[in-house]
């Protein structure tokens, strides 16, 4: 008699909507700003994904680049400046002259403006080269304190592994995703390890047979940065759980297409 086949695991709960708004408002706005999440918002975005690091001093802020160079006034590695110099950089009047002046934010702050509005959050962990485990292990320390009391959908991201395992270790409760550029040897098998919830692929890595392996692992499945309405219909399609986006004036988050009339 042929034994029954294992069904696969069961889907968790999912903390996310279908249109996540990346670094705030995608380019409209000066990246990972309080700005750019306030134009995302006016938009009808209601979850957003953002980068964060550590400065020198331990505190957790919003930066995608290793450098200060392209999205600051400053120059250098941005995680061996102390949080009081950082705070005094100007993150906005690279992008545009009406965003001028305008700070990186705290962890703090992006913490208590998605509280206020009720919306979901998205945190890549994005670690200065060499503070992999301690980046993830402060940030997930930073949000037992900050979402302590809150409802707050959130979920952890990360491209590094090491980065999901401090995460992990300091905050288990918190859902967990690992990232991929590329399909490297083992990741599902890293995934698993880490407990995660989800899998964010380069919206080209994203098929129907990959949804299916993810689906067999009880996991779920996004991509980032999907601006082509084509791609954006064709994951939709594939059953896609999430879809990051620059694009926040080109699709609606409540639209059934997704694309604005």
């Amino acid at each position: 008699m042929t034994p029954a086949a294992t069904p696969p695991p069961a889907l968790r709960p999912w903390p996310l909507p279908l249109w996540i708004a990346h670094r705030g408002a995608g380019r409209l706005a000066p990246e990972n700003t309080l700005a750019a999440f306030r134009v995302g918002a006016g938009y009808g975005y209601r979850a957003f994904e953002c980068d964060v690091k550590l400065s020198a001093d331990g505190q957790p802020f919003l930066l995608h680049d290793t450098t200060l160079d392209r999205t600051t006034s400053g120059r250098g590695v941005a995680g061996e400046r102390p949080w009081a110099e950082l705070a005094r950089m100007d993150a906005g009047g690279w992008h545009s002259r009406g965003y001028a002046g305008e700070p990186l934010p705290h962890l703090d702050a992006i913490a208590r403006f998605v509280q206020r509005n009720g919306y979901a959050l998205n945190l890549e962990i994005k670690p200065t080269p060499g503070l992999e485990q301690a980046t993830g292990a402060a940030v997930g320390a930073a949000c037992l304190r900050l979402f302590r009391q809150a409802a707050t959908p959130l979920l952890f991201s990360s491209f590094r592994p090491e980065a999901l395992q401090g995460a992990q270790g300091a905050a288990p409760g918190i859902p967990r995703a690992l990232l991929l550029d590329r399909l490297w040897p083992g990741w599902l098998d890293v995934a698993r390890a880490l407990d995660c919830v989800a899998v964010v692929t380069d919206y080209a890595l994203m098929d129907a047979p990959l949804i299916a392996q993810l689906r067999g692992a009880g996991l779920r499945a996004l991509c980032y940065t999907v601006n082509d309405p084509a791609e954006a219909w064709r994951l939709q399609a594939l059953g896609i759980d999430g879809l990051i986006t620059d694009a926040v004036d080109r699709f609606s988050p409540h639209a059934g297409s997704g694309v604005f009339d």
